[in-house]
């Protein structure tokens, strides 16, 4: 590793909660590029082509503005002093080399929304690392001694998941039901989706309506009576999710699931009020909820 190559790599590498960050940045971008409070959108297939080309510069931007760099001389960034170009591929291998950047760093990001993973890499687009064939407009892909020599910052990471990707056909297709309203959408997500954490970005996907906090919270009331607990990240909801055993969201999240009233020994269950409760079982009757649970 070249001594350029190592201080970029050095450098990223310190940074607190890196992976973190990286998987972030690149949700962020998809999101923003699917513009779902305006469009509904929560897929690749459903951009057009300009889109999809457009990812790769909103990357590049969300990935400046969170690691707070500068832009280079004749690269995107600069990294610890360094020229490093900013390259994404929706694909592996994909990333393609233009002839100004040809002997220069690349920083390497790709991600599959599908499996929920990304990756990054910084390697140096030396003549040895590149095919010789290229495309109509110059540009090269790395051979597989160039995949050979990437520094790898973070592979096969875990990207925030695309929750709306994940559903069942059927499942999303209830959920988002253009014959309803906003609110009612946002009633039956969470009223479908349980035990798994619901992000800001996929209620207003699916209001397609500002606020979404205030969706979440006319939610909560409207699904008390079917058991339903809407929990968030401030009062009590954190320990209440604790004590359920789920995840507990983080400010802008959400996570859903059914109660009923526990046994007072019970394990696994919470106090909420003045009564103890426990996560249903799928042949548990339906009960109402807690009624206060702030």
């Amino acid at each position: 590793m070249d001594a350029s190559l190592a201080r970029a790599v050095n450098w990223f590498r310190s940074q607190s909660r890196m992976a973190e960050r990286f998987g972030a940045a690149i949700r962020l971008s998809l999101d923003e590029v699917f513009d779902g409070q305006r469009t509904g959108r929560y897929s690749l297939h459903q951009l057009s082509k300009v889109e999809k080309i457009y990812i790769g510069t909103k990357v590049e931007i969300v990935i400046q503005a969170e690691f707070g760099l500068q832009r280079g001389d004749r690269m995107d960034y600069l990294v610890d002093g360094e020229e490093v170009d900013a390259k994404w591929s929706m694909r592996s291998r994909g990333w393609m080399i233009p002839t100004e950047a040809v002997g220069e760093l690349c920083l390497c990001i790709t991600a599959e929304d599908n499996r929920s993973t990304f990756s990054v890499g910084i390697v140096r687009a030396d003549e040895a690392n590149l095919r010789t064939s290229t495309n109509k407009d110059q540009k090269r892909r790395f051979n597989d001694d160039g995949i050979a020599a990437m520094a790898w910052l973070v592979r096969s990471g875990n990207l925030p998941e695309n929750l709306l990707l994940h559903l069942s056909d059927e499942t999303r297709s209830a959920i988002l039901d253009y014959g309803s309203s906003g609110q009612q959408r946002v009633n039956q997500l969470f009223r479908r989706v349980h035990n798994k954490v619901v992000r800001r970005e996929v209620v207003l996907t699916v209001a397609q309506q500002q606020d979404p906090p205030k969706r979440v919270r006319d939610a909560r009331k409207a699904l008390r009576q079917e058991g339903i607990l809407v929990l968030g990240h401030q009062g009590s909801h954190p320990g209440i999710a604790e004590g359920l055993e789920l995840d507990v969201p983080r400010k802008g999240s959400w996570i859903a699931t059914r109660v009923v009233r526990a046994d007072p020994d019970g394990t696994d269950s919470v106090v909420i009020g003045d009564e103890r409760w426990r996560r249903a079982a799928p042949g548990d009757p339906v009960c109402a909820g807690p009624i206060n649970y702030q």
